[in-house]
């Protein structure tokens, strides 16, 4: 199996070796890193211009784009993600290529994910404990860590890229298109760790971040579970509504 890692970043030279290490170091070797820089302006140009990775520059143009871009890029069959600020552990890429060799019919996986901050561990709460995914019980939250997933090029072909309207929630949208035809195997490992709470995670920072997964589930409506995603958009819209209380309150 001959694989592409890409790793989108903005503005993130304190981690961005950091990352590009973890691919590095992986106990079974990784073809082809790239990086698409989506227009940073701090010095991550010169930070990388001596690592044996392909580097991208493009103008900012958001973290779906930057992936896109690195899609189109790869030279190699298999595609995984790696957001500029997590790490990979060592065994990660062995671990799919295991499962896969198991179960060759299988587009895409991802695994579990250590999360820390301030170098604490985070205990996940009981919603975000991993489980395998369907369309169903994905409509809630998203249950796909992008620096976790690993998956032929081909389900891009078939399903389509990350939508670059979406801000964020892009992982979102794009999980429930692929559950709709198509397994995401979880390998229930903690193979990757995320660093949370720096200033410029765009999860942690976007106001009103369940409109961009209402806009997601709309393009279900007309599907097969057309009553199950209206329910989730009521539900979701009522989250806003019940926020938009609570500024007006204050």
């Amino acid at each position: 199996m001959n694989i592409t890692a890409i790793i989108p970043t903005y503005n993130r030279a304190e981690f961005i070796l950091k990352a590009i290490k973890s691919i590095q170091n992986q106990s079974v070797h990784v073809e082809q890193i790239i990086v698409v820089d989506d227009g940073s302006t701090d010095n991550t140009k010169e930070l990388l211009k001596h690592e044996d990775i392909t580097y991208i520059y493009q103008k900012n143009s958001g973290v779906s784009s930057a992936r896109n871009h690195g899609i189109k890029e790869a030279k190699h069959e298999w595609l995984t993600f790696l957001d500029s600020d997590d790490l990979w552990h060592k065994d990660k890429i062995k671990e799919h290529i295991s499962l896969h060799v198991n179960n060759p019919d299988l587009l895409a996986s991802f695994s579990d994910e250590k999360w820390i901050r301030n170098a604490k561990t985070i205990n996940k709460k009981k919603h975000l404990k991993k489980e395998e995914p369907t369309f169903l019980n994905s409509l809630r939250i998203c249950k796909i860590g992008v620096s976790t997933f690993f998956a032929h090029k081909s389900l891009f072909e078939k399903i389509g890229h990350f939508d670059e309207d979406l801000k964020v929630c892009e992982d979102y949208d794009l999980w429930l298109r692929i559950l709709k035809k198509y397994k995401i195997k979880l390998i229930n490992k903690e193979l990757i760790t995320k660093q949370a709470g720096h200033e410029n995670q765009l999860s942690f920072t976007t106001p009103l971040i369940d409109s961009y997964r209402i806009t997601a589930l709309q393009k279900h409506i007309n599907s097969e579970y057309k009553k199950e995603v209206l329910k989730e958009i009521e539900y979701k819209i009522s989250i806003l509504e019940n926020g938009a209380k609570k500024r007006v309150d204050v």
